[in-house]
């Protein structure tokens, strides 16, 4: 699994959603995690309202829907079925990385600019790495990364 970091981001919630934009226009599947119910509403409201031009399909990965609808939002990442995509909005490396690494072709992390934000971001990248990961960080501030 390839481990991306996006960081320098002015709004996590907007940024996650032009990122979910981009990964459904390369027809890929995306599974949103966070153990945050209200973090995770957020986005879901975000994803009805980012673009009047784009259609975002998504459903909680408990939806009877889910199986037919390319992004998923859970609060239970191993509860849900595997997407190509791993979007982790937590705070923290989703409990039992190493069995979700074999799931997704790739994790996504967006991180804002905030202090707080980037120091639980620092705590991922090195718990990734140590886990024998070795992710790639992108500056969204000097580079258009998506």
């Amino acid at each position: 699994m390839r481990v991306d970091f996006y960081f320098n981001v002015e709004d996590r919630l907007q940024y996650a959603c032009r990122w979910v934009r981009k990964a459904r226009a390369a027809d890929k599947t995306v599974l949103v995690y966070a153990r945050d119910a209200a973090r995770l509403a957020r986005i879901d409201a975000a994803l009805w309202l980012f673009s009047a031009l784009d259609f975002l399909p998504h459903v909680y990965a408990d939806s009877p829907l889910a199986e037919d609808t390319p992004v998923l939002l859970t609060l239970d990442a191993h509860a849900a079925p595997a997407r190509d995509l791993f979007l982790n909005l937590d705070d923290a490396v989703p409990p039992d990385f190493a069995r979700l690494a074999a799931r997704h072709e790739r994790l996504i992390e967006i991180v804002g600019r905030d202090d707080h934000d980037r120091a639980l971001a620092r705590a991922r990248f090195r718990a990734y790495r140590e886990a024998g990961f070795a992710p790639h960080p992108f500056d969204v501030a000097r580079q258009e990364a998506i």
